[in-house]
């Protein structure tokens, strides 16, 4: 068969192909036929059309819900979460939490254990696959349903290249292709991001979708912050934003830090820092969730170094409050969860030092989240890469037409 005679492959518009109507429903903005054709500015035929690639293909499911308005009520269409699956995974410096989930990124099974960060990336990756295929067939999974891996890393990572790049705590993973390490056990998509990013999105996608601009700071062992500019995760030119850990803090006789450097905020406020602030007279402190356990049990010197450290955090959201105007502040990580002590302090001085502008109608809150954000994070992160319009428009390109 020459050329000529070759079937033709359908060409859709970004903006109405099937992968723009999968993205109006699995957002919730329209979820029926007739709203998914005003929405588009499509005829109902070609709406049918669309949704028929999207049913034939599992993506979209016709639910028993109907909505009434105009004529006849309308049945609804969903999201089909339940087929296909996302292994999530969020490494941190004291433990690992590894999960199954599907596109809804509700978890279907998860596994935590203690791997250490310096066994280096082959060894720590080789355990989380094997982690992961546990985790399936505890739960009766299969991995072929698995559509894309997405993995939480406690270290700079240029999102492009998928890779930890520059110093870490991570010693060995600088320039390491993770990626192609877990693709030899996972041939999906592997999406790779830092941390914090991914409780900044599991943040703002669960529990302030409506909220254009927020700011998230972890106080945890280390410290770090993740930005939502203009409904989507800023990550820089590199990768880099919201590394405010290692931003120096002047007026604190500039202690060392475990970067290298002297009076980075994480060398002041950062779980070890405290924790060694603490050590001579407790023995065995190394982690904010030893201080943490110290200020829940009342320990008075636990309690006003946690203040203080509230106050010095405040210095830098202050900055960053000026800078970049979010609407919400959200504080996580073990040394939040320690009572109010904390986001008491960074509330006080947010407030002294911001511009008033930038505070009129500012809220700061703690995470909604104990556990799982990083897992939730991740998950997301996946589904959006798996059902970003033009993957789904390219995937459905030659299917067969319903």
């Amino acid at each position: 068969m020459n050329d000529a005679d070759a079937p033709s492959l359908p060409v859709w518009r970004p903006q109405d192909g099937p992968g723009a109507v999968l993205q109006l429903i699995a957002s919730g903005r329209a979820v029926t036929r007739g709203a998914i054709a005003e929405a588009l500015g499509l005829s109902r035929s070609t709406v049918l059309d669309r949704l028929g690639l999207l049913i034939g293909a599992g993506l979209v499911r016709e639910t028993e819900e109907v909505v009434s308005g105009r004529g006849r009520p309308s049945q609804v269409l969903r999201l089909d979460t339940k087929e296909r699956l996302i292994i999530a995974v969020d490494i941190g410096e004291e433990r690992t939490r590894v999960a199954v989930t599907d596109l809804g990124a509700e978890i279907r099974g998860e596994r935590v254990e203690r791997l250490e960060l310096s066994d280096g990336p082959e060894a720590l990756l080789s355990r989380v696959s094997a982690i992961a295929r546990e985790v399936l067939a505890d739960e009766g999974l299969s991995a072929d349903k698995v559509v894309g891996l997405g993995l939480g890393l406690p270290a700079p990572v240029d999102y492009e290249a998928g890779q930890v790049q520059g110093w870490s705590i991570m010693s060995g993973w600088d320039g390491f292709d993770i990626r192609s390490a877990l693709g030899r056990d996972w041939p999906v998509p592997v999406v790779i991001d830092n941390d914090v990013n991914l409780l900044t999105l599991a943040e703002q996608r669960t529990h302030w979708p409506d909220e254009r601009h927020l700011l998230y700071i972890k106080a945890g062992t280390g410290v770090g912050s993740g930005m939502v500019v203009g409904g989507a995760i800023h990550r820089g030119a590199q990768g880099a934003a919201g590394d405010i850990g290692h931003a120096h803090i002047s007026g604190y006789h500039d202690p060392l830090c475990r970067c290298g450097n002297r009076g980075c905020l994480e060398a002041l406020v950062g779980g070890w820092a405290l924790a060694e602030a603490l050590r001579a007279d407790r023995p065995g402190l190394r982690s904010a969730r030893d201080v943490a356990g110290l200020v829940k049990r009342g320990d008075s010197d636990a309690v006003a170094l946690l203040r203080t450290a509230g106050r010095i955090l405040g210095e830098a959201a202050a900055f960053a409050t000026s800078m970049l105007n979010p609407s919400v502040i959200v504080l996580g990580g073990a040394l939040s969860a320690a009572g109010d002590h904390l986001i008491a302090g960074v509330r006080e001085v947010i407030y002294q030092r911001a511009l008033p502008l930038a505070t009129r109608q500012l809220r700061i809150v703690p995470t909604h989240f104990r556990s799982r954000a990083g897992i939730a994070g991740a998950s997301l992160l996946v589904r959006d890469h798996v059902l970003d319009p033009a993957a789904i428009d390219a995937r459905l390109a030659g299917a067969p037409r319903p």
